[in-house]
């Protein structure tokens, strides 16, 4: 397949040629190689300012990120033998990793697959297209998906915000076959029904595996509070891991009764409650109420979704945590995450040490978290790392 160029200005490959695979607009030589002559998710052979091949990929003319590298080499585009060799390549990491098939089988960048999302329930895949590339070649991604997993149903869950910045419609249902009423996940040994069409994402948040089996190891006969639960991801490994009471709250009435379902799944029913309502909202009720639990688990959405978000992110990531020591006991564990990548984890770190020194309580770091292994991270791509949790002991001073 012949190429059209896309040329870089002067120095502007050194992120490239350093191992990042994004090119952003701004470093277009569009004297050269005007972006205006290129189609959203035209394939493309990136080239330095002499012209010398960097590789090939796929441009959006009309995105910030105009440019996503898929390979060094500029005689593999994206196609389905392409996608058939990248897909294997991840699966086999996969299979090594866990004994059971549910995982992230494709993370974009991380697996050499930029735009491209797939989540792996057993035999029902959930696949999310983020970018026009990818959206381009959509039907070479559902044929390459059959053939290398042959699965009963493929899910499309094409209805992210980001779509939109690609200049893409959102969309979701079943490619292949027909979407079984109930998709039933394993997850360190704990069991879950899953909302693969209607939940948030594809579903199910893989990336606190590690996580939530770290917690496991803080909650055996104590009291846990469990704030942004969704369907019972944390509070229901808690119940089950021997918790002798869990709460979870959540703003969504339907995610809550996904947790009471999943807590009688796995036979904890009698020990996990639901509270519906604002999470700020119910901390400050609790709060009021002289309430106390041993562990409170902080697992919020991402409050600094862009850069410029980032001082009202940050404010609202310090508040949750204040509040949340607040109902801590006195010699509490507080497992605080973050899933904003523009909030570092030194940037958590240090937010949780000045939440508890203002509120005269000495704090510790027992261990960190991150995401698990089947969200692999690019070191030269530091966008593909994200995800960051502290397991804290809050005592008195």
């Amino acid at each position: 397949m012949e190429l059209a160029p896309l040329r870089l200005k002067k120095n502007e490959e050194r992120r490239l040629r350093a191992g990042h695979v994004w090119v952003f607009s701004n470093e277009v030589d569009v004297a050269a190689t005007p972006l205006t002559a290129f189609e959203p998710g035209q394939p493309a052979e990136f080239q330095d300012s002499s012209g010398k091949p960097l590789g090939s990929g796929y441009v959006n003319p009309n995105s910030l990120i105009c440019g996503r590298l898929l390979s060094r080499d500029r005689a593999q585009v994206l196609s389905k033998s392409l996608l058939v060799h990248r897909l294997n390549v991840a699966l086999s990491l996969r299979q090594r990793l866990f004994a059971k098939p549910f995982y992230r089988l494709v993370y974009g960048e991380g697996d050499g697959l930029p735009g491209l999302v797939v989540d792996r329930y057993g035999d029902t895949l959930v696949a999310q297209i983020n970018t026009a590339g990818m959206e381009r070649v959509k039907d070479d991604i559902l044929a390459a998906l059959t053939q290398v997993l042959k699965p009963a149903c493929i899910v499309w869950r094409n209805d992210t915000s980001g779509r939109a910045l690609e200049g893409l419609p959102n969309y979701t249902g079943a490619a292949l076959g027909e979407l079984p009423e109930a998709i039933e996940i394993e997850e360190n040994g704990v069991r879950f029904v899953v909302p693969a069409l209607t939940g948030q994402k594809t579903g199910w948040f893989f990336d606190h595996r590690m996580n939530r089996a770290r917690m496991q190891n803080y909650v055996a006969g104590l009291r846990v509070l469990d704030v942004f639960s969704y369907i019972g991801g944390w509070g229901v490994q808690a119940a089950v891991a021997g918790a002798s009471e869990v709460l979870c709250v959540d703003s969504s009435e339907q995610a809550l009764a996904q947790v009471k379902h999943n807590a009688a799944l796995n036979g904890v029913a009698e020990r996990v409650n639901t509270a519906q309502g604002d999470a700020f909202e119910v901390l400050k009720r609790l709060r009021e109420e002289r309430a106390h639990f041993d562990v409170v688990i902080l697992d919020p959405p991402a409050f600094i979704k862009r850069k410029k978000d980032f001082h009202a992110g940050q404010a609202a990531y310090q508040r949750l945590n204040q509040q949340a020591m607040q109902v801590l006991a006195k010699d509490g564990i507080l497992i605080s995450a973050s899933c904003s990548y523009h909030l570092s984890r030194d940037n958590l770190r240090q937010l949780v040490l000045q939440t508890s020194r203002h509120l005269d309580r000495n704090l510790a770091v027992l261990e960190p978290g991150h995401q698990g292994p089947d969200h692999p991270i690019l070191p030269a791509v530091p966008e593909t790392d994200y995800l960051k949790a502290l397991f804290c002991r809050v005592l008195p001073n």
